[in-house]
This record gives structure tokens, sequence and C-alpha cells, in this order.
């Protein structure tokens, strides 16, 4: 049997956010989809998540969120990351705060381990995330039968040293963060399935989501701008994972787009 995993990308604002609920239904069932699972830290108005946005994600589809450097923005969350087993946020943040790196959830009598890591380049000086995702998987051993890796991370190189860490020890590793596809969808040498970057779901007619003006005039005057979602149409990307449960591997993965 084919169990598939659709994996999207940032998603960028309530636009965002709005169409997957509308449409991810219709999604899965043309694709024949069996889990999805998307990075949610950018789907809220003015950057974070919120609880509602949150459960209407879950609610239509979604089967697990991963985050990023934004979890935090909204207050509100921090308790609703101790109280579903549907979000995660990255493992590498102290063990004091809210929430947990990994969840383990049940579909058609599969486990699947998702778990999600924050890089250390250019972004938030937190701990090892290589050792954080060694420690997640000694944590769930036994417990799993899929497992996925969300490295929410700036530097293309720190996402492919995870890849190549990893490989073989997780199913799948997907890069999210940088808002942009990558085109080296691949099966690594030792089974593990990856691509760099999902990409995000969001305007294509934007810079990252973010209304083109904005960024043009930061660029341009290097003073303070409200950057705002652009109210453009939005492009659904991501990626599709075919994993096969006699093998026990991923034998296909391309890049999605809809």
């Amino acid at each position: 049997m084919i169990f598939r995993i659709l994996a999207l990308g940032d998603v960028a604002g309530p636009n965002a956010a709005a169409r997957i609920t509308r449409e991810l239904f219709d999604i899965r069932r043309r694709n024949e989809i069996d889990f999805v699972v998307c990075n949610g830290e950018n789907s809220a108005a003015t950057n974070g998540i919120d609880v509602k946005t949150a459960n209407e994600l879950i609610k239509y589809g979604v089967d697990c969120i991963t985050t990023g450097n934004h979890t935090f923005k909204r207050r509100e969350i921090r308790e609703y990351l101790d109280e579903t087993k549907n979000i995660v946020r990255p493992g590498n943040f102290p063990p004091e705060v809210a929430g947990m790196g990994y969840t383990i959830l049940p579909e058609k009598g599969l486990r699947v381990l998702v778990m999600n890591v924050l890089g250390l380049v250019y972004l938030e000086p937190l701990s090892c995330p290589f050792r954080t995702v060694d420690k997640m998987l000694k944590a769930a051993a036994g417990k799993y039968d899929i497992s996925i890796l969300d490295i929410h991370a700036e530097a293309t190189s720190e996402k492919i040293a995870m890849s190549h860490y990893f490989d073989g020890r997780i199913d799948i590793i997907f890069g999210t963060h940088t808002h942009v596809q990558t085109a080296d969808e691949r099966i690594m040498p030792n089974g593990t399935a990856y691509i760099t970057d999902l990409g995000m779901c969001g305007p294509d007619d934007s810079v990252l989501g973010i209304k083109k003006e904005n960024i043009i005039e930061k660029l341009m005057m290097h003073l303070p701008v409200k950057f705002d979602f652009s109210d453009n149409p939005v492009t659904l990307h991501g990626a599709v994972f075919d994993y096969d449960t006699e093998k026990k591997k991923v034998v296909k993965v391309e890049r999605f787009e809809n």
C-alpha cells in the first residue's frame, strides 16, 4: 500500500489559510492524500499563528502543523501548544517553553512521527538542531512507523547538512522558512526523501507573501515600513511523498503546486 503525505510550505497570511480550509479536502481527494502536514507559523494576520487559525487548519484537513521562529509571536498560542497533539514547535527551544518538538499521530493504522527544529544560521541561538533531533528520535524509538522532519532554517547548507546526517534514519526531511520552493527533491542514498524548501502557500505575485511595494520601499529607502500580506491570488506549494508500507520506505517525492 502507498501512504501519501502532502507537505505544504509556509502559510503566508490569512488569505492563504482560508484557501487551504476551502480546498484542502478536495485536494486530498483528488490526489489520494492520506496525511497532511503544513508549516503554519505565518498564517495569522500580522504574522505568527493564532488559536483560531490553527483550529481551522486542523478542522479542514491539516493533520499536523509545524512552526518556526515566529511560533510565539502570539501569546495565546502558548497554552494551546500544551493542549493539542496536532501542532509542534521547534524542539530546540528550551524545555520550559510551551509545547513539544515532536508528536506521533495515528492514521490508517500507521503511527506518524512529526518533528520540528529551528536552524541556527542567521536565526535564534537555540540548542543544536542536530543533537535535538537525535534526542527526539531516541525518545520516540519504537513508537512510530513513519518519520517526518521540518527543518525551519535560513541557510540551505544547514538544511542539506541535516539531510545527510539523518539520511536513512528519517523517512522524510523538508525545509521551510525561505518561502521559495527549491528544485532539488530527491531520494537520498540511504533512503531519506528530501527537499530543501517546500516554498510557501501564498501569492506568487508578491515578495515572499508581502506586498511588493512594501518590500521595495524598505529596500530602497532603508526606513521602517509596515509589512502587509499581499491580496493577490494564492498558490499552494509543497511536496508529495509516497511511502510504501510493505517496503517501509519512501519510493517517490515530487513537488506540489496548486
